[in-house]
């Protein structure tokens, strides 16, 4: 399903004048009289899955690094096939294989430590 609303981003600074100016529509009595059942109730999990923790890093991502690269167009096509998010796809992958090879790495280093 797509969505044909369009995004918007505000600065952190643009949002507190807005709270401030009285527009903010979330209705925080109701939010924060929410007991941990309800919250969990309302969790679309059919729609959202499952969060996977095992993927976690504490802390805020890094900045993204835009940059041009050369890949080859039945690569690039195969993973537009799969979805509009296909550049995360693509980043995904990457982290993957960059993740792999350190633990390899590590691996190494101690049976040489050894």
């Amino acid at each position: 399903m797509q969505k044909t609303e369009h995004i918007v981003r505000y600065t952190a600074d643009e949002l507190d004048e807005m709270i401030r100016r009285g527009e903010d529509q979330t209705d925080w009595a109701r939010v924060n009289a929410l007991t941990d059942e309800e919250i969990e109730a309302s969790i679309d999990y059919e729609d959202e899955g499952e969060f996977d923790f095992s993927t976690a890093r504490p802390g805020l991502p890094e900045a993204i690094t835009h940059r041009t690269v050369m890949l080859d167009p039945d690569v690039v096509a195969w993973f537009k096939a799969q979805g509009p998010e296909y550049q995360t796809h693509m980043n995904a992958v990457l982290r993957d294989y960059v993740e792999a090879r350190k633990r390899q790495e590590q691996a190494t280093a101690s049976r040489q430590g050894s």
